[in-house]
């Protein structure tokens, strides 16, 4: 690889992954709104915050596919690629790229966490109501015995 083809593929690929910083700043926010909607138990907030991220998440998958070959092909060249000013800080953006992926990462565990917590607490709900519309049942059957019982009590009274 010639200095000139690192140069237009540093280029290319600076492009990109700024195109990808900007796509997973959107993403940021979109995951710390899923987590507050999921926080309030707010789901069809929910649902809106998550057709956003899908929207996201397909621009972003768009662009991860072009950039692969380039991130590729510079990886087999770095000797020469390294030479190219700006290399430095496009490695400075990928580097920026994986922290931001580890951060909505975290905050999706944030998220699930919470939408656990709410499934525990709901099943805990459906169980109360459960016990109680069996001791219903059985204060029922205390107050209002069966027809069968009332008939003893008339034919021996």
């Amino acid at each position: 690889m010639t200095r000139d083809e690192a140069t237009r593929l540093l280029d290319e690929y600076r492009a990109g992954i700024d195109a990808e910083l900007n796509l997973l700043r959107q993403l940021a926010e979109v995951a710390r709104q899923q987590r507050e909607v999921t926080a309030a138990g707010d789901f069809q907030a929910f649902h809106r915050v998550a057709d956003r991220r899908d929207a996201i998440m397909q621009s972003l998958v768009t662009i991860e596919e072009g950039l692969r070959s380039i991130r590729q092909t510079l990886a087999a060249h770095r000797d020469v690629a390294r030479q190219v000013d700006g290399y430095d800080a496009v490695v400075a953006r990928h580097r920026e790229a994986t922290l931001l992926v580890g951060e909505i990462l975290a905050t999706d565990q944030q998220s699930m966490s919470a939408l656990a917590d709410a499934e525990l607490a709901r099943r805990s709900a459906i169980a109360s109501l459960e016990r109680g519309e069996t001791t219903l049942a059985a204060y029922r059957r205390v107050l209002a015995p069966p027809a069968g019982h009332a008939r003893l009590v008339d034919k021996i009274g």
